[in-house]
């Protein structure tokens, strides 16, 4: 699969989060809408999208960036206030639901461990890596209801009928409903302790087929297995705004597992095409590589929980990454009017060389 183009993505920089630290420059996951491309920075606690300038154009430009803010459209675990330093929700998964119209979202679910800092002296780098915290709101696992305002995509918190509202999986400031599901799994209760970057309990990738969610797991990666963990949200009777987890077979349980053989990556996307399930893999650790995209045949349409060899994946793609950035993060599925075949788009934390302070540049391969 080659390269076969650009898309420009212009950003307002009023969003920035300051001088120094720009949208651009930590993207973590994309989804297309429409004509409408929508992304996650993962040290914000907003979405943001962007509409294509013009669809017949060489280079795809998208433009017109509107943010909205998480906190308008959820009850976050920890709510921003103003003046204060707030905790990001790092939001790592993006998928839409074409016959309901939501937006899906979900939080990495992970703790942090403290790096250290130049500027700071031996004895105090020792302790910040002795450091591990987590922030409340990237315990998130959520759906926004997705309307169309005078040709307009918007997100809402309830539809102007009431008949779709904005929900979240219940939980609090360190836990959800899915981690206390899988709490005393055998064998993911072990890592929800360890920060993410530390091969801990780490999500990174969300994909949606019919009512079951797809979560990619970046970490732990067991002997090389990464894991991909099924679910069944559904909503609350009680409560319009909160989901729980649907009993997904007839034994009662609330999750499956698939465990994937990717040779020591983790994943740090999905994205469903077809009955295939397209996986977008990387190290688990803080490494530069390799990435790979692969295709596993007929994922979408799995019983029970499986074990996947290599033999049942094809490669895709080799991703292209740089040294000390141009990680492909995020991957969505891409057309145009002009354009209706199946494309693939990638977004790069870090990107290198990709545009200027107001714009980057994402890549698009031919499927």
């Amino acid at each position: 699969m080659n390269r076969a183009a650009k898309v420009l993505l212009k950003f307002d920089s009023q969003y920035d989060l300051d001088e120094k630290k720009k949208l651009r420059d930590g993207l973590s996951a994309v989804v297309q809408i429409g004509q409408t491309l929508w992304l996650a920075n993962d040290e914000t606690l907003s979405l943001e999208c962007f509409d294509c300038q013009d669809q017949a154009a060489v280079q795809k430009v998208y433009d017109n960036h509107r943010q909205f803010a998480l906190g308008d459209l959820l009850q976050l675990p920890a709510p921003a206030i103003s003046g204060q330093k707030f905790e990001e929700a790092d939001i790592e998964g993006l998928a839409f639901d074409q016959a309901q119209q939501y937006l899906w979202l979900i939080g990495s679910h992970s703790l942090k461990r403290k790096q250290p800092d130049a500027r700071k002296d031996e004895g105090e780098n020792i302790e910040r890596l002795s450091k591990v915290s987590s922030d409340g709101n990237r315990y998130l696992l959520a759906r926004i209801p997705v309307v169309n305002e005078d040709g307009i995509l918007k997100l809402v918190r309830t539809t102007s009928d009431s008949q779709r509202t904005a929900a979240q999986l219940a939980g609090q400031q360190s836990w959800s409903a899915l981690t206390r599901a899988l709490g005393q799994d055998e064998h993911l209760r072990g890592f929800f302790a360890i920060p993410g970057k530390d091969n801990g309990f780490d999500i990174e990738g969300l994909a949606i087929a019919g009512k079951r969610l797809f979560i990619g797991l970046r970490g732990p990666v067991l002997r090389g297995w990464a894991i991909i963990i099924e679910i069944e949200p559904e909503q609350d009777r009680g409560d319009p705004h909160t989901l729980k987890l649907a009993r997904i077979d007839e034994e009662g349980a609330l999750y499956r597992k698939h465990f994937i053989q990717l040779d020591g990556l983790g994943i740090r996307d999905l994205c469903v095409d077809g009955n295939d399930m397209l996986i977008l893999a990387g190290p688990t650790m803080d490494l530069d590589g390799p990435v790979t995209v692969s295709r596993w045949i007929n994922g979408v349409n799995t019983t029970g929980n499986t074990v996947v060899f290599r033999e049942k994946l094809a490669r895709v793609l080799d991703v292209p990454f740089g040294y000390r950035g141009d990680h492909a993060e995020g991957m969505t599925l891409f057309s145009t009017a002009d354009s209706p075949g199946r494309q693939l788009l990638l977004v790069y934390d870090t990107p290198l060389g990709r545009g200027d302070n107001s714009s980057v540049e994402a890549d698009i391969f031919e499927l």
